[in-house]
């Protein structure tokens, strides 16, 4: 079982070590991730554990824990803790600088030359000195009490955390400054002027003071910076809409979104936002669904359609059948996975709280080693009590605590906004390492679906034959048949009159149109009707990636409409980017051999495998790792499952099946191959955030503690005042928040269509018949850069796709080679 809690108490690595290690010792407890960025705990347990048994482990260790609600509602009716923090840490803060500001004027206020009340200067105002600012302490000691409380329980418990070096150094500072009272007080009663003076200038009030009052400070900035980590997840929780229009007994009742159900009919008018997911059962509309998939293009929805939860209805009524509602929409699933990838833990955070765990002791050890030897070194008592104070102050572990989560929440969370939804941490930090990238063909590199890509006609004009085989196919699921309806309804084809329609199954089709009967199908259909074939066989094009539909009459071949499963424009400049990334980039596919190279020389990539079994991709994943090569597996299907388990890190393209999406570490919404490019990219700015960020904790620690110690003062006379401390503590906290919020100006991928897939038309004189198309044809495809070339007999020239720059002169010298006229290129 796997349960996530929320927990309260904890401010450093140290708690959140603490708390990991607390539950991970009940028994049956088989993995803790702590996240004290979110203040939450996910724990794996078996069924010898309950809830229970976790939450007295948590409290037992000086914690609270709740399990968490993980009921996705309307933002509106949410309260996030976040902002709840925020609030009491305003108030804190708000009361600490009203007293913190007298206290500083009347303690460094005569330093800096400013005027000072006679009433509480020299040996007669000494008393009146001291005590005012014990009075003006009380406030902030009362209003930062949650210091002490978690500080010293901590420490009662054996794992003191960041509240307790705070606790222990201005309890130190406050309890020597009511000392000194009493030395005033003595000094005042014996006539020991010299003991009031001393005293009265070694109060240490303002340290207390100081330290609270910047720490708080330091806190609230760093609370506020965590909050806008969580933007990506707050954008999301925003579109749940708070209420629905629901049919109910056929009157439109509106109901909360809390209160929706599957199986409800919904009703969206436009400008309304779909609420769950469904399925349409009347009406049409244009559907923006920026918010899931980034796309900004809206989608054309009709009857049959399925809707997605937070899309909006830009134009158009429509009516749903709500099927997935509540914590199963895809948007709370999204909210859910970001949200679990940065409550994870990246390998590279062990380190880090391997060292959290004991450096909290070790630094209360160092300030009263370095106490002490002030003491021994004749230092006075006020020097040693600096000292310790200002080692307890710098020392808090804060940053290092913060240097993981931190950039790892923004860095899913940017994912997320761009479709990319990251699984774990350990997957994000993955990514980076990856040296190999094994991609699916049919869906992943291509459309996935059949696209017409050529027509040839012996006895109508191209639009006739299309006409013709638009009527007969229109009636036809299968995917071929398709690829020719859309054909034809781009083109406005009108239908014929069909009659006698009959398919067979594997092969083709048959019809009445006009008392001709007519055939499409694939070769075998043509010839086992009688038809002869041979006047058109040597007019086939060479390209085998193509499959041909035989369109035919009783007595002959009348034409031929090619198609194929055509390459994503995309895919062409994501294997390029992986190239430059020093990723090679693999090929894996079911589908035959020739098919197979020709998308891979279109799309760049030298490794190609076909004709592949499931397990046959599985293991060519594992002969790539055997070469101590980081392998990614990017598929959509049911085949690539194991591939995907097999590799490093598995990316599903979004559209694909729930099989392929379960066995993935990373899923790619939009179905666009440049998005698992930009994954790979997001993962290397991230880790490089990390280590930056772990770099600056470790070296303020480094160079901080002993500069507090006082390694410096006798060589250079240099210490460090609590004061100061405390500032630059609150500094480093900020610094590595501040920087992780650097990852939300990442930029994803874009495919730049206009620069890398271009079209030209290239006139041509000399054309005349079929064989001169397939001719011009043939000889433009062989030219570096050509995706494909399709020929128009009537209008004489020819349409070619590039994927690069190609020379005007090199698309005209094929041609005349050809043994016809290229007149001119034209860029379309």
């Amino acid at each position: 079982m796997k349960e996530k809690y929320n927990i309260t108490g904890m401010t450093c690595s140290a708690c959140s070590a603490h708390v990991t290690k607390a539950v991970a010792k009940v028994n049956g407890v088989k993995n803790v991730n702590v996240n004290l960025l979110s203040n939450s705990m996910v724990v794996e347990y078996d069924d010898a554990v309950s809830s229970s048994d976790i939450i007295s482990a948590v409290t037992e260790a000086g914690y609270g824990a709740e399990i968490e609600n993980n009921k996705v509602t309307s933002k509106q009716t949410q309260k996030l803790p976040y902002d709840t923090e925020l609030e009491n840490m305003r108030k804190r803060l708000v009361i600490s600088f009203i007293f913190f500001i007298p206290v500083m004027y009347l303690s460094m206020g005569s330093m800096a030359g400013l005027p000072q009340f006679s009433f509480f200067k020299h040996y007669e105002g000494s008393f009146n000195y001291a005590f005012t600012l014990f009075l003006l302490t009380i406030p902030v000691l009362i209003v930062n009490r949650k210091y002490f409380i978690n500080g010293f329980k901590a420490l009662f418990n054996k794992a003191p955390n960041m509240d307790s070096l705070v606790a222990l150094g201005s309890s130190a500072a406050v309890i020597y400054g009511i000392f000194a009272i009493y030395k005033i007080v003595h000094g005042y009663t014996y006539q020991e002027t010299s003991i009031v003076m001393k005293y009265s200038h070694d109060l240490y009030f303002e340290s207390a003071v100081t330290i609270l009052t910047l720490i708080t400070l330091g806190k609230y900035l760093e609370t506020k910076s965590k909050r806008r980590t969580r933007d990506a997840v707050e954008k999301l929780i925003s579109l749940t809409p708070k209420t629905a229009i629901v049919e109910k007994d056929g009157k439109e009742v509106t109901v909360a979104y809390d209160d929706i159900q599957a199986g409800n009919i919904i009703v969206v008018k436009p400008g309304g936002i779909i609420a769950c997911d469904g399925i349409i059962i009347s009406g049409a509309a244009s559907i923006d669904e920026s918010a899931i998939t980034g796309e900004s293009i809206p989608v054309e929805k009709k009857q049959g359609d399925k809707v997605i939860s937070a899309t909006i209805n830009k134009t158009g009524h429509i009516r749903f059948k709500a099927l997935k509602v509540g914590k199963d929409t895809t948007l709370s699933q999204i909210i859910s996975l970001v949200e679990d990838a940065a409550n994870s833990k990246a390998p590279i955070s062990k380190l880090a709280d391997k060292i959290s765990g004991i450096f909290v002791p070790i630094v209360i050890v160092i300030a009263l080693i370095s106490g002490i030897f002030w003491l021994y070194m004749g230092e006075s008592y006020e020097f040693a009590l600096s000292i310790a104070i200002s080692v307890l102050v710098i020392s808090c572990p804060c940053a290092l605590g913060l240097a993981t989560p931190v950039a790892i929440m923004v860095g899913t969370g940017k994912g997320a906004e761009h479709g990319i939804l990251i699984k774990s941490a350990e997957s994000l930090e993955m990514a980076h390492n990856i040296k190999a990238v094994a991609l699916d063909k049919t869906g992943t590199i291509t459309e996935g679906k059949m696209k017409v890509v050529n027509i040839q006609s012996f006895k109508y004009s191209q639009n006739d034959l299309l006409q013709l085989a638009y009527s007969m196919e229109v009636k036809s699921e299968h995917p071929v048949s398709k690829a020719i309806v859309e054909k034809a309804e781009e083109l406005q084809c009108k239908l014929l009159n069909v009659e006698n329609f009959t398919s067979y199954s594997g092969l083709g089709i048959s019809c009445t149109i006009n008392n001709i009967t007519y055939y499409a199908g694939n070769r075998k259909f043509i010839l086992d009707n009688n038809i002869d074939i041979t006047k058109i066989s040597n007019m086939l094009l060479p390209d085998k990636a193509v499959a041909p539909v035989y369109i035919a009459d009783n007595n002959e071949v009348i034409g031929i409409i090619y198609v194929a499963d055509t390459i994503k424009e995309s895919s062409i400049e994501a294997v390029k980017g992986f190239r430059e990334q020093g990723i090679d980039v693999y090929m894996l596919t079911g589908d035959n051999k020739e098919t197979a190279e020709h998308i891979a020389n279109q799309a760049g990539i030298n490794n190609v495998y076909a004709e592949l079994l499931p397990q046959d991709k599985e293991n060519i994943i594992k002969e790539i790792q055997k070469k101590g090569i980081k392998t990614a597996m990017v598929g959509d299907g049911i085949n690539d499952a194991p591939a995907l388990m097999r590799s490093d890190l598995g990316i599903a393209i979004g559209a694909g099946t729930d099989v392929a999406l379960e066995s993935a570490d990373i899923i790619l919404i939009k179905n666009n191959l440049l998005d698992a490019l930009t994954a790979v990219k997001l993962s290397h700015a991230t880790i490089k955030n990390i280590k930056t960020n772990l770099f600056w904790a470790f070296f303020y620690n480094i160079i901080g503690i002993p500069v507090a110690a006082g390694i410096f003062y006798k060589s250079f006379c240099i210490t460090l005042n609590p004061m100061i401390a405390a500032a630059a503590m609150s500094f480093s906290s900020i610094f590595v928040v501040t920087n992780a919020l650097r990852l939300k100006f990442f930029k994803a991928e874009e495919y730049s269509k206009g620069d890398k897939i271009m079209k030209v038309i290239v006139n041509v004189n000399g054309m005349n018949c079929n064989h001169c198309k397939m001719a011009v044809e043939k000889a433009l495809n062989t030219v570096d850069g050509v995706v494909s070339a399709e020929v128009n007999l009537e209008a004489k020239n020819a349409s070619v796709t590039l994927s690069k720059e190609v020379a005007d002169s090199d698309l005209m010298n094929v041609v005349n080679e050809a043994g016809f006229e290229a007149v001119s290129v034209e860029k379309v």
